[in-house]
Formats: structure tokens, sequence, C-alpha cells
């Protein structure tokens, strides 16, 4: 049996509407005639333009950011007021809904690391940026995150890695967290990494770095502890920082 279902579309005083046949077994158009299948078509073309016109208009719309949240951003990154309108506009460009998935996150790390796997690190990243957890990252989480890891200054740089270690957020880093995190990165950068024995790996790196930073052998790391034993070792600093282009001398 078929039912109808109408299908208007509209853009300014120009309109369609198109009474299509729906097969209620298969729920997909079923056009009868080259007049409906005519009709169909062009009311799917008018509905595109409208996808398209609408798109551009909002992507103008929101091209700038209002004063009051350019003010928090200034105030909150190290950014200048032009370089975070820059931010925005390729932010909105990339993600025109506004926030940028999980999904969309690993691609973006994948582009830059092209010769190992990043997806699992880049899930630890994301999560980090994810300031408030919805499991999204908005311009703001994105651009605070960035300047903390761009411009930051080295404790504030370790601060914010401590907590991409710390995973569940307990305001420790145990050893099973430590090491999720270095195969992670081992995944991402390993084979453009020279190692030593000792650092052959994950767990080798973990346990070393373990021996180094965890002064009071309690098996877990406070903040802390994390940031005396990084500022001691410029190779854990590069280790956390993951840059791809001094990737070989982790």
């Amino acid at each position: 049996p078929a039912v109808a279902l109408p299908v208007p579309h509209s853009v300014g005083e120009t309109s369609c509407a198109s009474t299509l046949r729906l097969n209620s077994r298969t729920k997909y158009p079923v056009r009868t005639t080259r007049a409906e299948g005519a009709e169909y078509r062009r009311c799917r073309r008018v509905s595109c333009k409208v996808s398209r016109l609408e798109a551009a208009r909002m992507g103008k719309q929101n091209s700038k950011l209002r004063p009051e949240v350019l003010q928090d951003l200034r105030e909150n990154t190290e950014f200048t007021e032009n370089e975070i309108q820059e931010w925005y506009k390729g932010f909105v460009k990339d993600c025109p809904s506004g926030y940028l998935t999980i999904d969309e996150f690993k691609k973006l790390y994948g582009n830059f690391f092209p010769y190992g796997d990043a997806s699992r690190f880049a899930e630890h990243v994301f999560r980090t940026f994810d300031a408030n957890g919805d499991g999204t990252i908005d311009f703001r989480e994105f651009i605070i995150a960035l300047s903390v890891t761009s411009r930051g200054g080295l404790e504030q740089k370790l601060k914010w890695a401590f907590n991409m270690y710390d995973v569940d957020g307990n305001g420790y880093i145990s050893k099973s967290e430590m090491l999720e995190i270095v195969q992670a990165i081992y995944k991402m950068v390993s084979s453009v990494m020279k190692l030593s024995e000792d650092e052959a790996t994950p767990e080798k790196r973990t346990e070393k770095i373990f021996r180094q930073m965890d002064t009071n052998a309690d098996g877990r790391l406070s903040l802390e502890e994390f940031i005396n034993g990084a500022k001691k070792d410029p190779s854990i600093v590069r280790l956390l920082q993951c840059d791809p282009s001094t990737a070989g001398q982790f």
C-alpha cells in the first residue's frame, strides 16, 4: 500500500509542493510517473539551494565573536584579539555546528601524526579539552586549551598534562594511568622515535618515569611530584608535549 506524503519547500517567494507516494513497507519515495520524478528532483534541488544559502547566512552571522565573549577570551588566553577572531573564523568554518566532536578531533590528530595511530591519544587529549565533560568541544574550551598548550608557561603545560594523565580525575596519576597514556603515545609516534633500551616499551618507559618521579614511593604521582620530576628531566617534557617535530628525540 502507499500513502500520500506532502513535501513542501520554499525560498523567498518561490515555493514548491510535491505529493509523492511513500511505500509504507520500505519508507522510500516511489516515483510512478516521469512528472512526479521531475517534480521530486526539482524540489530536491531547491531544498539543497535553501540549505546552502542558510549555511552561508549563518556562517556570515557567526564569523565574529560578541564583544563580551571576546573580552572573556582575552582575559583567559595568551592570544590577541585578532588572533582569537582568526581562530574563531577557522573553527566556525570547520565546525559549523559550533562544536568539535570526538570523531572530528581524531581525524585532526591523525593528520598531524600520519605514521602512527593517533586515535587513542586523541581521545585523551579530547577529554582534557572538554572541560565541562559534555562530549563536545566548543570554541571557548578549544581556544583556552590551545593557549595553554601552545603559549602557556612550563608549569601551566605540565598541570594541563597532569589532568590528561589523571584519567579518573582523582588528583593522582596511577601507574596504570601512566601506562595507558604512554602506550597511546608509542602507538602514535614509535615509528619515528629513537629509544634507548630502558625505554624500548611503554612498560619500561612507565617504570622509568615512576622511578624518577615517585619520590615517596607510594605507587602514584601527585601534581607536585609530576611537575618537579618533569622539570628535572627534559625528555619527559618532550614526551608529554608529543611534538612530531621532536619525536625522534624521545
